[in-house]
């Protein structure tokens, strides 16, 4: 099997824009193996000469062409890393000459700008949903009156992430509850959460990757036992199926995806932070 091909994601900001392009766009070829890195804060071109020595040299172990994803406002420092003989997607590129003729007025490349603070109320949103998030984590808090979202599975299926991910991105509210095993036992709701039947939406996983997450959480557990989770899956499913609870499977699905759905299905508009 060959080398994986390395993939760098530069910015001069924090990378996460780059990253997130450029991961959407890889995951379009299954049979190609890659090394993703992701590089933030190249903010001079003095920087971005020394990550286009680094680049070309992971390139040469590797013996294949590296592929970059920059997401520099700056044209200077996209070129500069050029340099390094990679595959540079510039993800700004394809779009800044359509508008300076729309708009009528040239680009000031600001670095860093892009990803720079909007304006305090959007902070604070951003800050208030995350320790909404945090605060609601796996049934911690259960008033769930000021929930935008209250995401529904059993232990270890991707709830904490998604809401995290949801309140820093997206300012939305999001709390879950974990389904115990007395939850389980019956075909309806937890009675905590039918008040709040409008804001559910249920999370699943395949049994075989939530026993190995299990396992790496608590190997060798009943609570990591393949039948454990073939057994709290199937009886989740049944309970969503039976309430009529909409569901995506975590197995294969990003968090970008996992989120953009639970928002597309619950009605949530809300712009990215």
């Amino acid at each position: 099997m060959s080398s994986p091909r390395p993939v760098f994601y530069v910015s001069d900001g924090t990378g996460i824009t780059a990253e997130t392009i450029g991961h959407s766009l890889l995951t379009q070829f299954r049979d190609t193996p890659f090394a993703p890195e992701r590089i933030p804060f190249v903010d001079s071109v003095e920087r971005a000469h020394e990550i286009a020595i680094r680049i070309r040299e992971a390139g040469e172990a590797a013996q294949a062409r590296p592929i970059v994803v920059s997401s520099c406002v700056n044209s200077e420092l996209t070129g500069a890393i050029r340099a390094s003989g990679a595959l540079v997607l510039d993800v700004f590129e394809p779009f800044m000459s359509l508008l300076e003729a729309e708009l009528g007025e040239t680009r000031q490349a600001r670095v860093g700008q892009a990803h720079g603070m909007v304006d305090f109320e959007t902070y604070h949103k951003r800050i208030n949903a995350m320790n909404y998030a945090l605060t609601h984590d796996d049934g911690m808090s259960i008033n769930y009156d000021n929930a935008d979202v209250i995401l529904v599975a059993v232990s270890r299926a991707g709830k904490t992430p998604t809401c995290v991910y949801l309140a820093l991105h997206h300012g939305i509210a999001a709390a879950n509850y974990p389904l115990t095993e007395e939850d389980l036992e019956h075909d309806r709701l937890p009675p905590r959460l039918r008040a709040h039947r409008a804001k559910l939406f249920g999370l699943t996983i395949d049994p075989v990757r939530l026993q190995q997450v299990r396992q790496e959480r608590r190997p060798n557990s009943r609570y990591a036992e393949l039948e454990t989770c073939k057994r709290e899956v199937a009886a989740a499913e049944a309970l969503f199926r039976a309430e009529r609870i909409p569901v995506l499977s975590t197995t294969h699905t990003s968090i970008e995806e996992i989120s953009s759905k639970v928002m597309s299905t619950l009605g949530i508009r809300r712009g990215m932070f």
